[in-house]
C-alpha cells in the first residue's frame, strides 16, 4: 500500500519546492543552453552528470549496445553510431527499504531548431517572457527533467529522503529511436513504477495512449538529361512526389473511423504521415538524377510497427512498378523509429497517486490524453509490465519556432512529483 504522508512532512516538502523554485529556473537555463540535437548530446549529458553529483548521487553511464539490443522487440535501427553518447543515470539508495521503488526518467535530446532566424530570441539562449521560458528543448523535455531533480532536492531540503530506491535516468534518442531508454530499461533493475514528466498538449494532461511510429527513407534514382531534352530524362524529384502522393492516400485510409482504436475516440486525425525531410536534384538546368524522402508514419493501436513497415514496402513497390514513374529506380530503407503503439493504465496506483496530488496542489484535473506522438513510456509498459505516469509541464510550440514552457506549470509538476515520490516510496530522515 502507498504510505500516507504526514501533514507536517507534506507541508515541509511543498515549502522546500517553493524555496527551490528560482534555483530550478537557473538550472533549466543551463540545460537549455546545451544544443543537444542528435549526435550532439554530450554537453547535456555532462550537465546532467553535474546535476546528479550536486544532489549527492554518483552518476553512472549506460551505453547503447546495438548488438545486445537488436534482438529486442523495442529496438529501432539507429541513424548514427553511439560512441561517446552514453546515457547518464543516478541511483538513490535508502537507509532502510520500506516503500516502492521508482524511476524518474527524461530525455535530453532535442529536435533541430529549424530556421533559427525565425526565432524571437536565439533557440539556445533561454529567454523568459511573460512567465514562460523560451528555447529549444525548454518544454520537450528539459523542464520535466529539472522538475524531477528539484522534487528530489525538495525532499532532502525538508530533511527527508525516499525510503526506497529511486533511479534517475537521462536518456538520448527519444526523438528518433528510443534506444537510449531501452538500454537503461534492460540494464537497470526493474522498479515498481515510472514517472516521465513529458509535456502534454499544452494543458494539464496524463498520457492515456500513444501511437506507434515507423521511420522510412525512400530514395528515387531517375535518368538525368539537359533540359533541352527534358522529355528524354526521368526526373527523380517528380517521381518522388508521385510516391509521396501515395502516402497521402494511405494516411487518409488509416484515419478512416473503422480503423481508429477506442482509446483514440474523439481525436481528429490521429494517424499522421509526415514528409519530414527531402533531398533532391543537382542543378536547375538538369533533369534531377536523385531524390530522397524522409517519412514518419504513424501506427494506430491495434496495428503494429511490423505491419506498417510491410505497408510501406508494398506502397513503394507498387509505385516502382507504376508506368508513370517511367522506369525510375526506387529503394526504401528503415532507420530510426520502429515503435509499437501503447496504452497506459489509468487505474494504475502510480497514475492515480500522481493525478490526486496534482489536483490537490493546483486545483485542476489532469485530463486523459491519447497522444498522436509517442514517448519512452512505451518500453516500460509493453516490455516490462511496469506502470507509467507520463505527465509534464505546459509546453508550447515543441518541434516548432519559439518553443516554450510555462514556469508556473513546471513548478506545479515539481510539487506533484515531490509529493507522489514521498507517498510512493515512503520517507525516512535524510
Amino acid at each position: 500500500m502507498t504510505e500516507t504522508l504526514d501533514p507536517g512532512a507534506r507541508r515541509a516538502i511543498l515549502e522546500a519546492c517553493d524555496a527551490l523554485r528560482e534555483d530550478s529556473v537557473r538550472m533549466l537555463e543551463r540545460l537549455v543552453r546545451c544544443p543537444s540535437t542528435l549526435g550532439n548530446e554530450q554537453s547535456a549529458l555532462a550537465e546532467m552528470a553535474r546535476i546528479y553529483e550536486g544532489i549527492g548521487l554518483s552518476p553512472r553511464y549506460v551505453p547503447v549496445d546495438v548488438e545486445a539490443l537488436m534482438g529486442h522487440p523495442g529496438f529501432s535501427p539507429p541513424l548514427i553510431p553511439y560512441a561517446g553518447r552514453d546515457n547518464v543515470v543516478a541511483v538513490h539508495t535508502p537507509k532502510s527499504r520500506k516503500g516502492r521503488s521508482l524511476v524518474l526518467q527524461g530525455h535530453v535530446d532535442v529536435v533541430p531548431e529549424g530556421a533559427a532566424d525565425e526565432w524571437t530570441t536565439p533557440p539556445y539562449e533561454p529567454a523568459i517572457r511573460n512567465g514562460r521560458m523560451y528555447g529549444r528543448g525548454a518544454g520537450d523535455m528539459k523542464a520535466g527533467i529539472i522538475s524531477y531533480v528539484t522534487a528530489f532536492r525538495a525532499l532532502r531540503a525538508a530533511g527527508l529522503q525516499p525510503a526506497a530506491e529511486v533511479q534517475m535516468q537521462s536518456v538520448i534518442e527519444e526523438e528518433c529511436s528510443g534506444n537510449g531508454a531501452l538500454a537503461c530499461m534492460v540494464t537497470m533493475p526493474k522498479a515498481d513504477a515510472v514517472i516521465i514528466p513529458e509535456p502534454g498538449p499544452g494543458l494539464p494532461a496524463m498520457y492515456s495512449a500513444e501511437v506507434g511510429v515507423v521511420w522510412a527513407f525512400v530514395t528515387v534514382t531517375g535518368r538525368p538529361a539537359h533540359v533541352r531534352d527534358k522529355q528524354a530524362g526521368v526526373n527523380a524529384v517528380e517521381a518522388a512526389m508521385r510516391i509521396w502522393s501515395r502516402f497521402e492516400h494511405y494516411e487518409r485510409e488509416m484515419n478512416d473511423g473503422s480503423r481508429i482504436h477506442p482509446s483514440f475516440r474523439g481525436v481528429n486525425h490521429p494517424v499522421n504521415v509526415n514528409l519530414g525531410t527531402f533531398q533532391g536534384g543537382e542543378w536547375n538546368s538538369s533533369v534531377a538524377t536523385r531524390a530522397k524522402l524522409g517519412l514518419r508514419v504513424g501506427v494506430m493501436m491495434g496495428n503494429t510497427a511490423d505491419a506498417v513497415k510491410r505497408d510501406i514496402q508494398r506502397i513503394v513497390a507498387e509505385a516502382a512498378a507504376d508506368p508513370e514513374l517511367r522506369g525510375a529506380k526506387v529503394k526504401v530503407e528503415f532507420q530510426g523509429f520502429h515503435a509499437d503503439p501503447c496504452t497506459f493504465d489509468m487505474q494504475a496506483p502510480i497514475v492515480q497517486l500522481a493525478m490526486r496530488n496534482f489536483a490537490e496542489v493546483t486545483g485542476q484535473e489532469l485530463r486523459q490524453y491519447p497522444a498522436t506522438g509517442l514517448t519512452d513510456g512505451r518500453f516500460f509498459e509493453l516490455y516490462q509490465g511496469t506502470r507509467v505516469a507520463c505527465f509534464g509541464p505546459d509546453a508550447q510550440e515543441i518541434h516548432g519556432i519559439d518553443e516554450s514552457v510555462g514556469l508556473d506549470s513546471m513548478h506545479d509538476i515539481t510539487r506533484t512529483i515531490a509529493l507522489a515520490m514521498a507517498e510512493w516510496c515512503g520517507v525516512e530522515a535524510a
